[in-house]
C-alpha cells in the first residue's frame, strides 16, 4: 500500500531514513527531529511492502514502549490492516507481517531473543543500550526470505551508550555519507534537528524556548544534536589537545614503569616514564583480549626493545591472591614467565583522584601527565568513560571495555602519589619464582623468615 494512499506526511529527513539501504542506519541528533515517528512510519511501510516480514522495536523497558511507540502506533497504523495484542506485545498485519515490541533492561535480557529471527530490528533511543546488547541483536538479523535485513536506530546524544554509538556511527564518516564498518557492513548516520521537523515547529512554537532554558550540556545535546559532550564524563580534565603528544625516544636515564590490569577478558598494560621534573609520559600500551598469562607476559615483553630497563611492573592486589584450586597466585605465574609484579594499592577513589591530579592543568603550566598519540585505547577510554551516578567518586563499569586501561593508569597514579621505597621495589624484582612460591605457601612464621632474609616481595 503506497504512502500516498495512507495520506502519510513525512519530513525530508524522515524520508531519508525510510529510504536508507545501509545495513545499519542511525537517525540521531536533537530532540524533536521526528526520529521516533520516522521509525514507526518506516516500520509500517516495511510491514506492508514485505508480507510475513518480522520486525522488532526495542526500548530498555516495556513502560517506555507503552507510553510512546505502542501508543502512537495505535493511532497512526490503519486499523483496517493492523491489530495489537497487549498480552504478547505484538502488532499483526493482515498480510502476515508482525512487529514485536520488546525490551532489554539488562545485558542478559538480550538472550531472550536467542532463537529469534528478524528482518529489521529497531532501537529507539539507542544510547540507552550497551554495545554488547546492540552487537548481539545484530546477530538476530537472519532469514531466507530475501527481504532487506537492517538495524535501524534513532537516538539523542548522551546516555550510557553515548561513547560507543559515537565511535560506531559519528566519528568514522561525515553525516549522510555511507561507509563500511570494520566488519564490512554498510552504515550511515543521518542527523536530525528541530528545524528538520516543521510539523513540531508549527504545532509547538515554544518547544525551542524550553530547550534553550536547559543547562548547557543538555541544551547542546537536545537542541543542537551535539555529540561532543562532557556531561557525565568522569575525566573532565582530559583534553586531547592538552594531554596527547607526538611520540619521541624516551631518554635512557628516565625511570620507566609498566602498570597493568589483567583478566582473561582484557590485558591492559601501559608503559610510563618519569622525566627529571616529575612529569609522567605514557609512551606505550598493549591492550589485548583472551590472553592466558603466558601469552600476556609474552605480549608485554615482546613490545619492549632490548635493554629498556623497566624499573617495576605495577599490578593490583587481586593478582596476588592465591587460587583455591592451585594455591598459586597469578602474580607468581607472571613471574615464572618473566614479568615480576609489584603490588599497588586498590583504593579506587584515592586512585582516581591521583589520576585527576596528574591530568590537572594549573595556569599556563602543562599537566604532569602526557600520553603518546599511539596509545589509542587509553586516549579513547579517558575521553569517553562516564561517572557512576550511584558513586560519584568512581567511574561507570559499563561499557566494561572502557575500564581496563584507566584501571592500569590508576595503579600507576596511586603509586606515583605514594611510591614504595626503592629498596622494596628492588627486593621484589630480585625474587625468583621459586622464592615467590615458597613465600606464598609458607605459614606466618615462614613468611617472616623469608622477609627478613630476602627483603619484601611486591
Amino acid at each position: 500500500m503506497p504512502a500516498e494512499r495512507l495520506a502519510l506526511r513525512v519530513t525530508p529527513r524522515q524520508r531519508a531514513f525510510i529510504d536508507a539501504p545501509e545495513r545499519e542506519v542511525l537517525f540521531g541528533g536533537a530532540a524533536g527531529g521526528g526520529k521516533s515517528f520516522g521509525q514507526l512510519i518506516d516500520a509500517l511501510l516495511y510491514a506492508l511492502r514485505y508480507p510475513k516480514s518480522k520486525q522488532l522495536i526495542l526500548r530498555r523497558t516495556y513502560p517506555e514502549l507503552e507510553k510512546s511507540l505502542i501508543r502512537v502506533a495505535g493511532t497512526v497504523f490503519p486499523r483496517s490492516v493492523y491489530t495489537y495484542n497487549g498480552s504478547t506485545h505484538t502488532g499483526r498485519f493482515k498480510n502476515g507481517s508482525l512487529i514485536d515490541f520488546g525490551y532489554s533492561a539488562t545485558e542478559s535480557d538480550v538472550f531472550q531473543y536467542q532463537s529469534a529471527e528478524y528482518d529489521v530490528i529497531r532501537f529507539d533511543e539507542l544510547t540507552h543500550f550497551t554495545e554488547f546488547q546492540y552487537v548481539y541483536m545484530l546477530s538476530r538479523l537472519r532469514g531466507v526470505n530475501g527481504y532487506p535485513k537492517q538495524i535501524k536506530a534513532s537516538t539523542n546524544p548522551g546516555g550510557i551508550g553515548h561513547a560507543w554509538v559515537k565511535e560506531r556511527f559519528i566519528d568514522p564518516s561525515p553525516p549522510d555519507a555511507p561507509f563500511r564498518g570494520e566488519d564490512g557492513g554498510s552504515r550511515i548516520f543521518l542527523p536530525a534537528k528541530i528545524d528538520d521537523n516543521p510539523f513540531l515547529v508549527r504545532a509547538d512554537p515554544e518547544y525551542r524556548e524550553r530547550l534553550l532554558a536547559l543547562p548547557e550540556e543538555q541544551r547542546r545535546a537536545l537542541l543542537y544534536g551535539d555529540w561532543n559532550l562532557l556531561e557525565g564524563r568522569f575525566f573532565r580534565e582530559f583534553r586531547y589537545d592538552l594531554h596527547v603528544v607526538d611520540g619521541f625516544p624516551i631518554p635512557a636515564h628516565w625511570r620507566k614503569y609498566r602498570t597493568l590490569d589483567y583478566g582473561l577478558d582484557r590485558l591492559a598494560c601501559l608503559w610510563a616514564a618519569l622525566d627529571p621534573d616529575g612529569n609522567v609520559w605514557i609512551y606505550r600500551e598493549v591492550c589485548r583480549s583472551d590472553l592466558i598469562i603466558s601469552d600476556a607476559a609474552r605480549a608485554i615483553l615482546s613490545a619492549e626493545r632490548e635493554g629498556e630497563g623497566v624499573y617495576a611492573t605495577l599490578a593490583p592486589p587481586d593478582l596476588f591472591a592465591r587460587s583455591q584450586e592451585s594455591g598459586r597466585s597469578r602474580a607468581l605465574l607472571f613471574a615464572e614467565y618473566g614479568v615480576r609484579l609489584t603490588k599497588t594499592e586498590n583504593d579506587r577513589e584515592t586512585g582516581w583522584l591521583a589520576v585527576k591530579e596528574l591530568l590537572k592543568q594549573e595556569g599556563d603550566r602543562p599537566p604532569r601527565l602526557r600520553i603518546f598519540r599511539g596509545c589509542t585505547e587509553l586516549i579513547r577510554c579517558l575521553s569517553e568513560i562516564e561517572c557512576d551516578h550511584a558513586r560519584p567518586g568512581d567511574l561507570r563499569s559499563e561499557p566494561h571495555k572502557l575500564t581496563h586501561a584507566p584501571d592500569a593508569l590508576r595503579g600507576f597514579a596511586i603509586y606515583y602519589a605514594n611510591p614504595a621505597p626503592a629498596k622494596e621495589i628492588a627486593a621484589a624484582n630480585d625474587w625468583t619464582p621459586d622464592r615467590w612460591e615458597d613465600y606464598e605457601n609458607a605459614d606466618r612464621a615462614g613468611r617472616e623468615y623469608l622477609l627478613r632474609r630476602y627483603g619484601r616481595p611486591g
